[in-house]
């Protein structure tokens, strides 16, 4: 070889070089060929990382006659370390070559490598298979990669059918588009749908980061055949991932079906899940509702969503009703404070009147969360009257209550009220009867220097 290549001007890329720098190349190739087939394994896995970058500034016949040898070398060599190592190079050696070469000289070892007995190799493969389907071109993905993911997505370890799951949206992206969908339907999704129901929490949450990304490829008609009956499989998923995964990605489905489907199909599964009878799975949804809310818009979530973010205000379980404060707060974060004016305010300021004491103390802590998104014009006109009326309130609770919020809130008012209006309800609770009341009252006639 090193006589081949200290010929001067073999070829056009020769042709740019004197005779000499082809030499050392050459020299570097046989030395670096040597290293490759060290007895110590930690000198090949060096080799071996570096075996991709090599092979792009050797020349092209060096390529074939040298590197392509040591490639199959490493990539059946006893070591899985080294293994894995010459999956990643491959990707650099098949895009040097000819379509006919990597289906001759690569594709034998890659065969190899998505069966290997070793699951860290088989891991590898996994996760570079989308760098590989580009590499080795569209044609060589359909006969020889197609046959490998499926067998990716059944393997027996979690971990690689985790990293096989992320990158199948990638992979059918990067399909022939002639035919694309019928090879999805029939030999992709059959997997898929294992999938969404896997025993590997971590596998259903990788499949349902990537499988609403499958909707515009599918296209409206097998998106709704095919793909809406798993994603309400993955809405009520006991895993939280999943089901966030899911409602994280609904705008994808929603371009695709639009809006009025989307509703038909999955929004009586999300109310089914918030009026469940199980408290952490209502839970769940309501952590998700701002989120969702983002994703369908502020018309139908007034329409279709409202209602039910209010109802979970009243919910028998303290966390649901706490969790459905912060909700609206976000909620009001994302479409703004006049929209919480119209659509929240009123029905919050009314649970004030309830006969549940529960309730009436739900509308101090919602006023808590809401003051400083809503702003000070809000908080002075609508909900201050309101807790200076809460703090004749019979029960206890309710009072001590109103003094933490009037201190809550304080910082948000000008001075002309704080001195008008909240030190005289405060100074009104500091004589009450109840000892939790005047503590908390003077507590915050201290914090607002009122007293």
């Amino acid at each position: 070889m090193r006589m081949k290549c200290c010929l001067p001007w073999r070829n056009s890329w020769d042709r740019s070089l004197p005779w000499w720098v082809a030499h050392h190349m050459s020299t570097a190739c046989w030395n670096f060929k040597i290293l490759c087939t060290d007895d110590t394994p930690m000198v090949r896995r060096a080799a071996a990382s570096k075996l991709g970058e090599f092979a792009k500034v050797v020349e092209l016949e060096d390529v074939r006659s040298e590197i392509v040898p040591v490639f199959a070398n490493l990539a059946a060599d006893e070591q899985d370390s080294v293994r894995l190592l010459a999956v990643e190079a491959c990707i650099s050696i098949a895009q040097l070559l000819k379509h006919d070469e990597v289906e001759k000289m690569l594709m034998p070892s890659l065969r190899q490598a998505a069966e290997d007995k070793s699951w860290r190799v088989r891991y590898m493969m996994a996760e570079k298979f989308a760098e590989l389907q580009r590499a080795v071109g569209p044609d060589i993905s359909r006969k020889d990669l197609l046959p490998a993911i499926h067998n990716l997505l059944k393997d027996g370890e979690a971990e690689v059918r985790t990293a096989a799951a992320q990158r199948i949206k990638e992979f059918c992206e990067n399909l022939p588009e002639e035919g694309r969908q019928q090879i999805i339907i029939k030999q992709i999704l059959p997997c898929v749908k294992e999938l969404v129901s896997d025993g590997s929490e971590h596998v259903k949450s990788a499949m349902a980061s990537v499988i609403m990304g499958l909707s515009p490829i599918l296209g409206k008609d097998n998106t709704v055949e095919h793909l809406l009956p798993l994603y309400l499989m993955q809405l009520k998923d006991e895993c939280p991932e999943v089901r966030l995964n899911i409602i994280s990605n609904l705008e994808c489905v929603n371009q695709v079906i639009g809006i009025r489907q989307l509703s038909q199909s999955l929004l009586p599964a999300i109310v089914e899940l918030a009026e469940d009878d199980k408290w952490r799975v209502r839970l769940a949804i309501i952590e998700y509702m701002p989120l969702l809310a983002g994703q369908l818009g502020v018309e139908f979530f007034n329409e279709k969503l409202n209602s039910l973010c209010m109802a979970w205000l009243m919910d028998h379980v303290y966390a649901i009703r706490e969790a459905a404060t912060i909700s609206l707060r976000k909620l009001t974060q994302k479409f703004g404070k006049s929209w919480a004016q119209s659509m929240i305010i009123p029905k919050v300021l009314d649970m004030s009147n309830d006969p549940n004491y529960l309730h009436r103390m739900t509308t101090l802590f919602s006023i808590n969360v809401l003051h400083d998104v809503c702003g000070k014009d809000i908080t002075t006109k609508l909900l201050l009257p309101t807790v200076q009326r809460m703090a004749g309130d019979a029960v206890a609770n309710v009072r001590f209550n109103v003094a933490k919020t009037l201190q809550e809130i304080g910082p948000a008012l000008d001075q002309s009220t704080l001195q008008n209006d909240v030190k005289v309800v405060l100074e009104k609770l500091c004589r009450d009867q109840d000892i939790d009341v005047k503590y908390f009252a003077q507590q915050a006639l201290i914090v607002l220097c009122l007293n």
